[in-house]
């Protein structure tokens, strides 16, 4: 990845007294830029800022979750995307999600426990998609491998471009899947960005923003996936990339205003010098603050 900056003056960084603001930074290469952390971690602004400060398109933004909400509203309307999530990814809106010939008997077991007590039919494949990003369950890993392969392999614009995939991979098994799909289309990491907060931040970040979905036990069960499972996937990229290529960034650094009220704006632009620093840029580039 190569940046180029337009800078309002080029000064010299040992004078502490003199700031150097960037009005403009233009990356230019190919490659992934990979954001995950526990859940409300802030990943998908964090994801915007970035587009925004390093010239990158709107469309160069992969989330994980706005890929399946989309692909499911797709599906609901449009016999190509159904078909295609039925011979690609084995979802198919006729199907239950209980027919054992089709389903892992994990999955089965989950929706099992699920309905337990409940007179409604069983969901269909779809259906149970649906629901799980509806009210913020994980769905299974092999279909979250094949949605986000059909999503990559379509994309060919950002195969010789640069990119940032938000909240994917989330398991060893899916990163293991993702680094084969990446070696398959030539496409490199160039960093992975881990979000860092405390569960107590999670949940105070997540009860704020009012979705029915974020209970308290719901928020202590994602907490709980996280140390399970995501920190032991990124243990498993570094394995892989090597160390420097994963960076550990803290995604909690709040901002104030002068009245004491969280600046909300402030605060992600905090959280972005780190990510930029992280991805090679020297803090003395980075006055965004007054650049906003």
């Amino acid at each position: 990845m190569v940046l180029y900056a337009n800078l309002e003056s080029y000064l010299l960084p040992q004078d502490a007294s003199i700031h150097i603001s960037v009005q403009q930074v233009k990356v230019h290469g190919r490659g992934a830029i990979l954001l995950t952390g526990p859940s409300s971690c802030g990943k998908g602004e964090l994801a915007t800022s970035l587009c925004g400060f390093l010239s990158l398109p709107e469309e160069h933004h992969i989330s994980m979750g706005d890929v399946l909400r989309s692909t499911i509203q797709a599906a609901r309307i449009d016999a190509t995307t159904r078909d295609m999530l039925r011979d690609q990814c084995g979802i198919d809106e006729q199907t239950s999600v209980l027919e054992p010939s089709r389903n892992s008997p994990e999955l089965i077991a989950k929706v099992q426990r699920y309905l337990d007590g409940s007179e409604a039919a069983p969901p269909s494949q779809l259906d149970w998609l649906e629901h799980c990003v509806t009210a913020g369950l994980l769905i299974p890993d092999d279909w979250a491998e094949r949605i986000i392969e059909a999503q990559l392999r379509s994309n060919v614009a950002i195969h010789d471009s640069i990119f940032i995939l938000d909240g994917y991979p989330r398991t060893r098994g899916a990163a293991e899947s993702l680094l084969r799909l990446f070696n398959d289309l030539g496409i490199d990491v160039i960093k992975v960005l881990h979000l860092s907060i405390t569960k107590a931040e999670m949940k105070s970040r997540a009860q704020g923003r009012g979705r029915p979905d974020d209970t308290d036990d719901a928020l202590d069960l994602r907490y709980e996936f996280y140390i399970e499972h995501v920190q032991p996937c990124i243990d498993y990229l570094k394995e892989c990339l090597g160390t420097e290529r994963v960076a550990l960034v803290d995604a909690h650094q709040p901002a104030y205003a002068t009245s004491g009220s969280l600046d909300l704006d402030r605060s992600i632009r905090a959280v972005t010098v780190s990510a930029l620093e992280a991805l090679g840029l020297p803090r003395y580039l980075l006055d965004l603050d007054e650049n906003t």
